[in-house]
Parts: C-alpha cells; sequence; structure tokens
C-alpha cells in the first residue's frame, strides 16, 4: 500500500489554494492537511500538522516565501518545499535552490502541471520550469539588473546614497507606502531580507 502524502498549502487566496487543494486531491494517496493564510500561521501548521510536502506562496500578507521557507527548513530539514509565484523568479533562483526547495512553478500553471509535480515529488524528483532553464542557460550576472524597472533603479540609487524610504518619497514625488513597495518588490527580486543585503546585491550587479 503506498503512502499517503499529507499536503500543506500557504496561500493567501483563497480561489487559489483551494483550486490546488481540488486539483491535488484528485490525485492517489493525497490528503491536503490544511490551508494557511499566513506565512506564521504556514509555519505552525506545519509543526502541529508535519506534512510531508509543501505548497508555499512566494507573496504572503506578513512574510516572503523566503523567509517562511528558510524558518520551514529550520524546524524540518526533511520537508519537500514547492514555491508558487507570480513573479520573475529568475533572480532569486539561487536562494531558493540553497534552500532545498525542491520545485518552483508559476500560478499560471495548468491543472496537468500541478499532477506532473505531484508525481514528480513523489517519486522524490525536483521540479524546475524548462523555460527557467532555458534562462539560466542565456543569462549571466550583468541581466540581473534587467530584473528592475527604472523605478525600483532609481529608488536603489537613493538607498545606496543612505536616503531613507520616506526621504525617497519626497524626492521622487510618490507617497511613502508607495516607495515601501517598491522596497519590498526589490527585496524580493534579489532575494534578500534587509536594505544591507539590497545595497550589496545591487553594488554587485552594477561591477
Amino acid at each position: 500500500m503506498n503512502k499517503i502524502q499529507h499536503i500543506l498549502i500557504v496561500d493567501d487566496h483563497p480561489a487559489m489554494a483551494y483550486g490546488t487543494k481540488f486539483i491535488l486531491e484528485q490525485e492517489e494517496n493525497i490528503q491536503v492537511v490544511g490551508v494557511a493564510t499566513t506565512g506564521e500561521m504556514g509555519v505552525e501548521m506545519m509543526v502541529e500538522l508535519n506534512p510531508s510536502i509543501i505548497f508555499l506562496d512566494f507573496h504572503l500578507p506578513d512574510l516572503t516565501g523566503m523567509e517562511v521557507a528558510v524558518k520551514m527548513r529550520e524546524l524540518n530539514k526533511d520537508v519537500q518545499i514547492v514555491i508558487f509565484t507570480g513573479i520573475d523568479y529568475m533572480p532569486i533562483l539561487n536562494n531558493l535552490l540553497e534552500l532545498g526547495v525542491c520545485g518552483i512553478m508559476s500560478k499560471d500553471s495548468s491543472e496537468d502541471q500541478i499532477r506532473n509535480m505531484m508525481r514528480a515529488l513523489k517519486e522524490g524528483q525536483s521540479v524546475i520550469p524548462i523555460s527557467l532553464l532555458h534562462q539560466m542557460r542565456l543569462s549571466h550576472p550583468d541581466d540581473d539588473l534587467s530584473s528592475l524597472t527604472d523605478e525600483e533603479i532609481n529608488i536603489m540609487n537613493q538607498i545606496v546614497k543612505g536616503a531613507t524610504n520616506e526621504q525617497i518619497a519626497d524626492e521622487i514625488h510618490m507617497s511613502k507606502r508607495s516607495v515601501d513597495n517598491y522596497v519590498r518588490k526589490i527585496y524580493d527580486k534579489f532575494g534578500v531580507k534587509s536594505r544591507a543585503q539590497a545595497i550589496e546585491k545591487f553594488l554587485q550587479i552594477k561591477r
């Protein structure tokens, strides 16, 4: 008898979370044991429910998928983590792989792609989209800056000079909240957690 795979879904979009749950539970020996809507809730449910596989949204209300994955791996080094994301994940790929993430999927993935991902995981395989492998083959370090928009590059140049988000907002005539959102997107693209790390990454790319 095949072992039942217990799965936890961490996604703050109900349609995505329960749509994924429905697709997964059509497969044999699959049981979705819980759905969490925040990163902290996901970590708590992982400890409580002990799933073997976690489908993790990269953008959550409280934490990034990177931060959640780090916490989960610290608590359970054997859990398999699949990242679901709607962003360009090329800039953060190395960070995800270093964490031991075993799968990366676009939120635009079809039902068949999700099922194929699940079957591969059950066989102990990692799954990365072919399109991403092509990008890995064609890219080089200087390409990374192209992942930033003009606004994000402008904001990073201000950050390097030591400006706060409030000062940047005044300088470029934008609300502080908008600047905060841009900075968070930059962190996600760089796969970093702090201002210092973002500056270091930005300066490395500009060399």
